[in-house]
Order: C-alpha cells, then sequence, then structure tokens
C-alpha cells in the first residue's frame, strides 16, 4: 500500500480531485473553466491524479461530431478504500468505503471502559472485523469532543462521553494499525460528508443541525467548511429556545439540550408521568395523541423550527440538513417546526430549504471516512 501525503486546503490539486469527486465524470475544458485554469496547467496537475489511479480517463465524449474527442475525468472509485469510526462512550461503529465514500461493508464493537488502551483495542478490533488492512488507505475516527489539527497531533481534547482530556489517539491508533489516521469531531465530519457527498454537494453556502445525545451544528460557507478550534465545545447546545422550558444539567432554562436531545425529551416526559420512557416510545405515544407525550415534542418541534430559522437568520444560508437519530421528531411534528420557522423569519427572506437525513452510526461513521478522504487521498503518493 502506498502512503498519502494531503496537500493545502488551497492546492490547485486537491482542487481538480474535489471537483471530479463531485462532478464527475466531468470534461476538461468544463473542469478548466470552473477551476480557472488553462488546459496545460489542468494536464500539469491533474497528472499526478492520474498516476496515482484516483483519476482515469473516461470514454470519448465527443464521439460521432465534429472536433477532436476529449475523454472527460472521472474518479476511481474502487482505487482505495478506507475506514471511517464513529466512536461513542458506548461502542466503536465502523464502515468501509470506497472512495466516492460508498459503504461497502460496516461492524461494530462495544466498548469494555473507557480506559484508553481498551478503546484502542475496540478501534483496532473493529477495522480488522472489516477485513484484511492491506487494501486500506486511512482511518478516519469521529467522536464528540474538541479535537486537534487533523493534520496535526491527532489529539483528543476533551470527550465528555469518554471522560477524557489530552489523548493522543490519532498516534495510538497509527501505531498499532500502521496506517495514516485522521481524527475530527464527528459533526464537523458530517458536515464534510454531506459538502462532498451528500445534500450539500455543489452548494457552496449550508447549515447542518444534528439532534441525537446533544445538539450539533456545522456550517459551510464560500465552499468551506468552518470548523475554528471551538468546534468541538458543543456550543449550539445550549443556545436559548424557550423562556419558559426545562432545565438541563446546567442548569440552562429551555436551551437545545433540555429541549431538543433525546434524554431531554425523554426526560420531561418521565418526570409528567412517573414513568420511565425511551425515545422511540416517546415519539410513537406522540403519533397516538397521548397528551403528555404530544405535548413534549410539540414544544420540541417548536424549538427546533425556532434554532432552525436562528441559523438561518444568523449566517443567510438556504439550506439546512437536518440530521442525527434523534431527528425523527421533525417527522412527528413537520407542522410545528414550519410554524416555528415562519413565525421567526422576515417574511420576504428566501424560504429556507430543509432537507431530512436519516443518521445512524453507520452515517456517523461514514461522515468520518469523508474526512480522511478529503484529508489523505487527494495529495500526491509517495
Amino acid at each position: 500500500m502506498k502512503a498519502v501525503r494531503s496537500l493545502a486546503a488551497n492546492s490547485p490539486t486537491r482542487a481538480i480531485a474535489r471537483e471530479v469527486l463531485i462532478r464527475g465524470p466531468i470534461s476538461r475544458g468544463e473542469l478548466a473553466r470552473k477551476l480557472g485554469l488553462s488546459a496545460a496547467s489542468l494536464t500539469r496537475l491533474s497528472r499526478p491524479l492520474l498516476e496515482a489511479g484516483i483519476l482515469q480517463e473516461g470514454t470519448d465524449s465527443q464521439a460521432g461530431t465534429v472536433g477532436r474527442p476529449t475523454k472527460p475525468l472521472d474518479v476511481r472509485s474502487d482505487s482505495h478504500q478506507f475506514v471511517g469510526i464513529k466512536l461513542t462512550g458506548d461502542a466503536a461503529s465502523a464502515v468501509l468505503a470506497d472512495l466516492r465514500c460508498r459503504v461497502t461493508a460496516s461492524a461494530t464493537r462495544p466498548l469494555v471502559s473507557h480506559e484508553v488502551e481498551d478503546v484502542v483495542d475496540a478501534i483496532c478490533a473493529v477495522v480488522a472485523d472489516l477485513g484484511p488492512a492491506a487494501g486500506v488507505s486511512g482511518i478516519g475516527i469521529s467522536l464528540g469532543g474538541k479535537v486537534g489539527s487533523p493534520t496535526g497531533s491527532g489529539m483528543v481534547q476533551r470527550a465528555p462521553f469518554l471522560q477524557w482530556r489530552d489523548v493522543p489517539l490519532g498516534r495510538l491508533v497509527q501505531e498499532r494499525t500502521g496506517l495514516p489516521v485522521v481524527l475530527e469531531n464527528d459533526v464537523v465530519a458530517l458536515t464534510v460528508a454531506e459538502q462532498w457527498f451528500g445534500a450539500g454537494r455543489g452548494i457552496p453556502h449550508f447549515a447542518v443541525l444534528t439532534i441525537g445525545a446533544g445538539v450539533g451544528y456545522g456550517l459551510v460557507i464560500n465552499d468551506r467548511v468552518i470548523a475554528p478550534p471551538d468546534a468541538g465545545l458543543g456550543l449550539a447546545g445550549h443556545f436559548p429556545l424557550d423562556a419558559a422550558g426545562p432545565l438541563c444539567l446546567e442548569s440552562h432554562r429551555g436551551c437545545s439540550t433540555a429541549m431538543l436531545t433525546m434524554q431531554g425529551i425523554c426526560a420531561q416526559v418521565t418526570a409528567a408521568t412517573g414513568l420511565p420512557h425511551h425515545y422511540e416510545s416517546v415519539l410513537q405515544l406522540a403519533r397516538e395523541d397521548h397528551p403528555v407525550a404530544l405535548q413534549v415534542v410539540e414544544s420540541a418541534g417548536t424549538a427546533l423550527g425556532t434554532l432552525i430559522a436562528a441559523v438561518a437568520n444568523l449566517t443567510m444560508v438556504e439550506l439546512v440538513i437536518l440530521s442525527g437519530e434523534g431527528m425523527d421528531l421533525a417527522d412527528v411534528v413537520p407542522a410545528r417546526v414550519d410554524a416555528a420557522v415562519s413565525i421567526h423569519r422576515d417574511p420576504e427572506a428566501q424560504p429556507i430549504r430543509l432537507v431530512r437525513e436519516h443518521t445512524d452510526f453507520s452515517q456517523w461513521a461514514r461522515g468520518a471516512a469523508a474526512v480522511v478522504i478529503q484529508e489523505s487521498i487527494i495529495g500526491t503518493l509517495n
């Protein structure tokens, strides 16, 4: 297996690879126009990608027409494989993906503890479960928390679900597997996957909102994922949504954590009924017009619409992608979500386009695979 050296974010070769990944097969002329390159520069910059087997030439696009036939460029999707891993407090969920981030296999290993050695053991075991490592070009790992630079230390600076601080996870996994490792916050990774391979493909400005154990927020502006150092702190988790809402564990009243997370919704129904409930049962009770469950879920729908409007108002994006394993509430009370969005938007503002992505842990793992594809395969190969 050849090692991969990543390119700078503004590398023209990186831009070529990304455009072909997103739009391929694409003619050389169209690609040159999109990137503002001369034909000679495009030929020179694409050569290492062709030699590495990342790109390939398609069939003649002008066959049967007047003029010299041209061969469009496309991605050799089977030329490389990547492992993406979503790490939670309970398990390491992994997928094997091709160069277009299409999942070909998946596996999960439970965590026996949060000890670093046990977690690394689980990661290595789930990688082995996917098949021989000889055909794998890199590993992406995503988790809820703050991490160091993906191309730097691979350090988990803070991971509340694992009770970790300053753990060099990337280095430890790379030493055990011998493979390049990229570490990223899970919402950032999911946003990258949407930008390159999902609903945000080819769209320069959009936001991602996730609901699950927490509330996540990702942003793409001018075709770049916005991921400052604080991206992993979960800052959207305590955005105020309802001044009369319930308290979260940090004593914030009506914040997004209290109103929207799976545990926050379940806690409200449990407190009102005196009976324990899991998330799916709460949503089902709401569908059946159970008075307590319906009231809680409708309030959550209003809070979600308020948050969507706030994101769109502050960033001026027109596309918001809704994701996460707790986002089913949007399907239960869509009218509440839409009404809250409308109330908090200027009537002359552009309509917000909502795209609902059904997300499980394999989709989070696919996000991790997208990050390692982005960071490593579109460089020149050693």
